[in-house]
């Protein structure tokens, strides 16, 4: 750890920092993620697809930078190396043979519904370790991703 003057215990930011860690690896992984989908997406609905999948890209990109701020000012190390990423996501792996539209959302809506979920457990987590400020960080994200979900859906539904 890093030394800081940010008024937490060393003890509180050994245990919010791995999850941080954890959580700014699975966001990489979401990012890349949306970028192959927007590159590759094909279709009916290319353009709306391709514009999407690019903007929801923008807002995990975001994302990914407060969280290894998060995480350096607490005094860890982001690291966000794709072999760190590779190690350890937990996202489910994007199949690199997907084309048509409607395989690209269903991609990346379980790619968004994991994260927002690993996500959402970390909040209680980081709240009950004794860092509201994380907490609140990661609600804040859960919030977000849980409104790009949304729309991935929109085009999923009949």
């Amino acid at each position: 750890m890093h030394t800081t003057r940010i008024a937490l215990s060393e003890k509180i930011r050994k245990k919010v920092t791995p999850i941080l860690a954890d959580r700014l690896t699975d966001a990489i992984d979401l990012s890349l993620q949306l970028k192959q989908a927007h590159w590759n997406v094909k279709g009916p609905h290319f353009v709306a697809l391709h514009e999407l999948f690019d903007s929801i890209h923008g807002v995990i990109s975001s994302k990914v930078d407060d969280l290894a701020e998060r995480l350096t000012a607490l005094g860890g190390t982001a690291d966000g190396t794709v072999k760190a990423v590779v190690n350890r996501s937990r996202l489910p792996a994007y199949s690199p043979k997907i084309t048509r539209g409607e395989d690209h959302l269903e991609a990346v809506a379980a790619a968004l519904a994991t994260f927002g979920g690993l996500t959402r457990t970390a909040i209680d987590t980081c709240d009950e370790a004794g860092d509201k400020v994380t907490a609140d960080l990661l609600t804040e994200i859960t919030a977000e991703v849980d409104q790009q979900l949304w729309f991935v859906e929109a085009h999923l539904q009949r």
